[in-house]
């Protein structure tokens, strides 16, 4: 229930690294930015632009969420996940969200509210599923620009680490 993911919700940086199921997998990332209506999303976006993408860093590689589709696209193969971010536990979970933007926006500030809202939707259901998470800013973008071969179209937002807690 809402109620009791609302509660369970909070921020989480002592993670292990075992693996998602598939459903799982998949079911998270529907739950972030998937498709519950012919052209609607599960979180809001400003004049429904659409405009974040998530790409997901796990042991295997760094891939692109097609929401469409539900599915997921390699895009690199490696383990990248300590490259996104300089915290120490960075790395140590599972995957790493990366919230990207697919255009430079006019107005910046409704592309941050509305990766807001998808990274609160990653919390809400790593609550109700007794999963650990935590969004961050400290990001080393211009390493991972190089290495998903981004376009000065695309803009790094937001990191967000997401996995199995430790205790």
């Amino acid at each position: 229930p809402l109620m009791e993911a609302l509660n369970h919700r909070r921020s989480s940086r002592s993670f292990v690294g075992k693996e998602f199921s598939p459903q799982m997998l998949s079911n998270l990332l529907w739950a972030a930015f998937g498709y519950n209506r012919a052209d609607k999303r599960t979180a809001p976006s400003a004049l429904n632009k659409q405009s974040i993408e998530i790409y997901v860093a796990t042991p295997h590689g760094i891939y692109l969420y097609a929401p469409k589709q539900n599915e997921l696209q390699l895009k690199v193969k490696g383990d990248y996940r300590k490259q996104t971010g300089i915290q120490p536990f960075v790395g140590t979970a599972y995957m790493e969200l990366i919230y990207i933007s697919k255009t430079i926006p006019v107005n910046t500030e409704m592309l941050y509210a509305d990766c807001g809202f998808i990274a609160q939707n990653v919390y809400l259901f790593c609550a109700s599923e007794k999963l650990g998470t935590v969004v961050r800013g400290s990001v080393p973008k211009e390493e991972l620009v190089k290495i998903l071969g981004l376009s000065n179209k695309n803009q790094i937002l937001l990191c967000q680490t997401v996995g199995y807690n430790k205790n």
